[in-house]
Order: C-alpha cells, then structure tokens, then sequence
C-alpha cells in the first residue's frame, strides 16, 4: 500500500489550482447569463486591444442616473468586471498607461465621465474596488448615438466607444503608442 504525505498531496493539489487558475478566470459560458458575454478585439495605432466584458441589456429602465447612478463607481458591463489588454504601453487621453490587463470601471456623470484602469483585473462587479489599485483615471466627454438595447464596447478609428442605451461614451479618443511611433487602426 502507497502512502501519500498531506505536503505531497497540498502541494499537488495547489499545483492543479494554480494551473486551472487561467480558466477560470475566463467569463465563461454565457448560456445561463441573463448577460451574454461580448468582446472587442483590434488595434489603435498598432496597439492592440483586446476588451472582455458582460453585455446588460436596457429592458426598459432608465440607465443613467437610475440603475447606473451618476456620480458612482460601475464595473462598465455585468457580472465580473470588465478586463481590458493592451498589447503596448499606451497613451490614454494624453496619459501613460503600460501594457498589460486592466479592469476598466466607468464613474458616469451628466456631463463628463471618469474612465478608471484598475490593476486588479480579475474581480466580480464593483464590490472589492479598490481605489489605491488605479493605475489611471481620465475624463471624457459623452457623445449622444443610436440606441442599442445591449451594452456594446466597440474600436472605431482611434476611438474606444461604450455604447449603452443611448450614448456613446469615448473611453479614449486619443489612445496611441507610448512610444510616438503610429500604427494602422483597425477596426
């Protein structure tokens, strides 16, 4: 008969974690979600950009100032927390930002809005925020758009736009490499 040792037995079973660790911090299947899962995938100015995010639908409430209260911290999406990559250091509305993965919450406001990239990606909604994790925060203006009934995070040109329900918000309009260099957008 084989004897295993607890430190053996932990040791292998903190391996197996560690190693499912990257699945589960995926979104997942979206089949029982009543928000299905969106992403956006492209580049702006030879950045790519890859956005994760859970796409609540309007069903007829008032979004903002109601359901989104102004003035508020939001996870910019449903369930767990919308992760952003940046596959090159970054300037957001004229700010460095390094390559890397970021939660990315919204503070909406009537006027302007404060767009926050936070070091912890992995996290669920807004509940465990942590303002001392920011690694950048900008202010944008809301544009007015088409309605959608879906959230929608889109790259157009060298925008990244949140289109919900009534709005586009340009979480960057300027967004380019760090570096000066200038790459080909697409969309």
């Amino acid at each position: 008969m084989r004897c295993f040792s607890r430190t053996g037995v932990l040791a292998s079973l903190m391996a197996v974690a560690l190693s499912l660790a990257p699945v589960w911090a995926q979104r997942g299947d979206d089949a029982e979600r009543l928000s299905k899962n969106g992403m956006t995938r492209g580049s702006i100015d030879g950045i790519e950009i890859t956005v994760d995010y859970g796409r609540p639908s309007v069903k007829g409430r008032k979004i903002w100032g109601g359901l989104v209260p102004y003035g508020r911290i939001w996870r910019t999406g449903a369930d767990e927390a919308t992760t952003i990559h940046f596959g090159a250091d970054a300037l957001i509305e004229g700010q460095s930002l390094p390559a890397g993965v970021y939660s990315l919450f919204s503070i909406p406001g009537e006027a302007e809005w404060t767009v926050v990239f936070n070091t912890v990606a992995e996290q669920w909604g807004a509940f465990n925020y942590d303002e001392t994790k920011d690694a950048l925060r900008v202010t944008v203006t809301p544009q007015t758009a088409d309605f959608v009934e879906s959230l929608e995070i889109l790259i157009v040109d060298s925008d990244l736009s949140l289109r919900y329900p009534s709005g586009s918000r340009p979480v960057s309009r300027t967004a380019s490499r760090s570096d000066g260099t200038r790459g080909q957008n697409l969309s």
